[in-house]
């Protein structure tokens, strides 16, 4: 959306969770629910965090309506600064949106971005992401694999566009392996593999972890690198370093912490193979910024990873939860020679200029069918 605002004007409104006893939940669990300045300018971006009414783990078929409540008094004051509500993700955000465009009378846009899965199992949520949807005047969803999901369940296909995310080049490109890994104290002959991402168990670092022991009979001197740390869904890093205690993996396993993105190219530049076996996907930008360091990944056969990674001589996509695929893939990946020009070059065609030019233009076309 930073590129977004480059062709077009663009406000933030980030609701933020609010609960009145959650300080008291801060004693035992010190990082819940940060709550930002009610207002901050990101480059350029005027973004603004109006609570809303949230109780920890209770009501959440509800959180929709009351993000869209607390939303209201900064829309309203901010309402002749813009025409359209663009929303991520179909439920709270996109359901938010929808009651808000009913309220203002301003059309909405939603974008599928994969959590859409594992929400319609429950029924109550299901529901809403659907009233969403049919009540949106544009989707669009980062996978045909998401969207064809969100058809199934009985959304309308010919409003759904498929835009995948996008690569920002700039900041990501390799560096010399042989600097990247003096700067890492990681030995130049060692094996590498990396993974990003929050410490939640949908990510599946405990899934490589397990594959490890066999990893290392083959290649004693291997080092598997976890970038990440905290995020909205948790953080199972204790349960991950007790998991590499028991193995005896202490020798093999880092964890670095979270990066910064500008940053992130430093780990992946050091490594020969990028590893997500995750559960859930939408549209992992994660993979085209491995690939725009030079990396091939290798990952599961969920949500659209296997459009991102659709080419042999990018990377591998198995089986989720099948141990020995996995296994046989980091193996045969540690060994094959890879063309990194070639899978560069697929990041950069996937750079978010072309991205952006497409949702512009679905912008604009919603807003002169207002302004007739």
């Amino acid at each position: 959306m930073f590129r977004v605002q480059q062709e077009i004007p663009v406000i933030v409104v980030s609701p933020v969770p609010w609960f009145p006893f959650q300080g008291i939940i801060r004693y035992w669990r010190p990082h819940f629910r940060p709550q930002p300045d009610s207002y901050e300018e990101q480059d350029g971006v005027r973004v603004y965090f109006p609570r809303f009414f949230s109780i920890p783990g209770l009501l959440k078929s509800y959180d929709g309506f009351f993000m869209a409540l607390g939303s209201l008094p900064t829309l309203i004051k901010h309402r002749k600064q813009f025409n359209i509500i663009d929303a991520h993700f179909a439920y709270p955000d996109g359901y938010a949106a929808t009651l808000l465009g009913k309220w203002l009378a301003i059309p909405v846009t939603i974008t599928l971005r994969g959590t859409e899965v594992p929400l319609s199992k429950l029924p109550g949520r299901k529901t809403r992401q659907l009233t969403a949807l049919k009540s949106a005047s544009r989707v669009f969803s980062v996978s045909d694999s998401l969207k064809q999901h969100v058809v199934s369940l009985g959304a309308e296909s010919d409003k759904i566009r498929v835009v995948g995310n996008g690569i920002d080049v700039d900041k990501f490109y390799p560096l010399a392996k042989t600097l990247a890994r003096a700067e890492l104290n990681i030995p130049e002959d060692a094996k590498v593999l990396v993974s990003v991402g929050g410490l939640v168990d949908r990510k599946g670092f405990h899934r490589v972890i397990e594959v490890l022991p066999e990893l290392v009979a083959k290649h004693p001197g291997l080092i598997y690198l976890i970038v990440g740390g905290d995020s909205p869904e948790g953080n199972i890093r204790e349960r991950l370093e007790n998991q590499v205690k028991a193995l005896k993996l202490e020798d093999h396993v880092r964890f670095l912490g979270a990066y910064p993105s500008g940053q992130l190219k430093l780990p992946l530049s050091a490594a020969d193979l990028f590893v997500l076996a995750t559960a859930n996907e939408g549209w992992a930008n994660v993979f085209l910024e491995a690939m725009a360091c030079g990396l091939p990944v290798i990952t599961t056969e969920v949500g659209g990873n296997k459009e991102v990674v659709n080419n042999p001589k990018l990377g591998a996509v198995v089986p989720f939860g099948d141990s020995s695929a996995l296994l046989a893939a980091i193996l045969e990946g540690l060994q094959t020679v890879w063309d990194e020009s070639y899978i560069i070059r697929y990041a950069h065609e996937n750079a978010w200029d072309t991205r952006v030019k497409i949702l512009v233009g679905e912008f604009r076309r919603i807003a002169s069918t207002i302004a007739c």
